[in-house]
């Protein structure tokens, strides 16, 4: 294949080892710097290894997000959603409301709720613990994948308990997964310039493998097309994978491409406007080829690039297509367009016309069931 395309010998060379085993550092800073025919060589060996390692399923999950608050004591640049306590739009959704929320999504289908929220001054670890017991104690079945591992560590400090020691608690109180988010870009110089309150990349590490540990699993995400170069996605790709090789807790891999429109570092000039599709494109298959079956599922974001665009992507080395969602309000207040809510079969209809195989599965991708 490669010989018919002419590429250049180093890139062919990489892409050949991909499809044995994982890339290098190195390498995969040499492909994600590629255009032209190396660029579609690319492409097409990502898609290669996905179908190696995942098939032709195309996978997706029926749930509910629901953002509980938007105040929040943090100041990242990249954040349209937070607001402060007298600000215009300002809401917190007590433990009541928040089932509410919950028990009307179980009844019209999710099987998962995805809750997070700003991080609001009366708020800490018991407040979480509060919350996970009361939609346990209507909702026993239903799955909760919630809380952000800055969320942990703010919950954490509020209540001055260790953060072991409040995933074991979390825990014992229903909490089953968590959302790898806050990553951002692992790297502090770029957390400094973006949110410089944020923890930093040792803290965001250690409280994942905590909760990996303690034997809570997490996704994993990287949030790009602000101030980092290419590089860096490689630098924290390569993090990423090296936890993984340590606890094997990750359970997919989520590419956040930035929503720059109403951030205050894009209005302020400090940002570039989000990354370009050819970018994405480069970012899902270069994770590919970087974590081969070590994270074996890589979720496309059809939120923040449109169902469309998503489908591309699903070319790329990506296999999953996330949530149904609901209340999606961080990408939006963000500026995104693509809407917060789809259906299963909105869905279906999409896989279909890639002669793919659309199957819908739990969160931790055990059950999973062709449709």
């Amino acid at each position: 294949m490669f010989e018919r395309l002419d590429i250049d010998p180093q890139i062919e060379e990489i892409l050949k080892k991909s499809l044995k085993t994982r890339i290098s550092s190195e390498e995969a800073n040499k492909l994600i710097q590629t255009t032209g025919k190396e660029f579609q060589a690319l492409l097409i060996t990502a898609d290669m290894l996905r179908e190696d390692i995942i098939g032709d399923r195309v996978t997706y999950i029926q749930n509910w997000n629901i953002n509980f608050t938007n105040l929040c004591t943090g100041e990242c640049g990249f954040c349209a959603f937070r607001k402060n306590k007298d600000e215009e739009g300002a809401y917190f959704l007590n433990t009541d409301q928040v089932v509410e929320r919950a028990i009307s999504a179980w009844n019209n289908g999710a099987k998962e709720v995805c809750i997070q929220g700003g991080l609001h001054p009366d708020v800490d670890a018991y407040f979480y613990q509060e919350l996970l017991q009361k939609l346990r104690e209507e909702l026993p079945d239903i799955y909760i994948h919630a809380f952000s591992p800055m969320e942990i560590l703010y919950g954490a400090k509020q209540a001055d308990i260790s953060i072991k020691d409040e995933l074991k608690m979390l825990k014992e109180a229903g909490l089953d997964s968590i959302p790898g988010n806050a990553a951002e870009i692992l790297n502090d110089n770029i957390r400094k310039v973006i949110c410089p309150t944020k923890m930093n990349t040792a803290k965001w590490i250690e409280i994942v493998e905590t909760a990996h540990q303690t034997g809570i699993p997490t996704t994993c995400t990287m949030m790009y097309g602000h101030i980092e170069e290419p590089h860096h996605r490689v630098e924290h790709m390569d993090i990423l994978r090296r936890i993984q090789e340590k606890t094997g807790g990750f359970t997919e891999f989520v590419p956040l491409t930035f929503m720059h429109w109403q951030t205050p570092i894009y209005e302020k000039g400090i940002s570039k406007a989000g990354s370009t599709g050819l970018e994405d494109l480069k970012v899902y298959a270069v994770s590919r080829l970087m974590f081969g079956d070590l994270i074996r599922n890589i979720q496309v974001s059809w939120v923040k690039l449109g169902f469309k665009f998503s489908q591309v992507c699903l070319t790329a080395g990506a296999n999953d297509l996330g949530g149904t969602l609901g209340e999606e309000n961080i990408s939006k207040s963000a500026g995104s367009e693509h809407g917060v809510q789809t259906t299963p079969e909105n869905f279906q209809r999409i896989i279909r016309n890639m002669g793919r195989v659309p199957a819908e599965r739990d969160t931790l991708y055990r059950h999973i069931k062709e449709v």
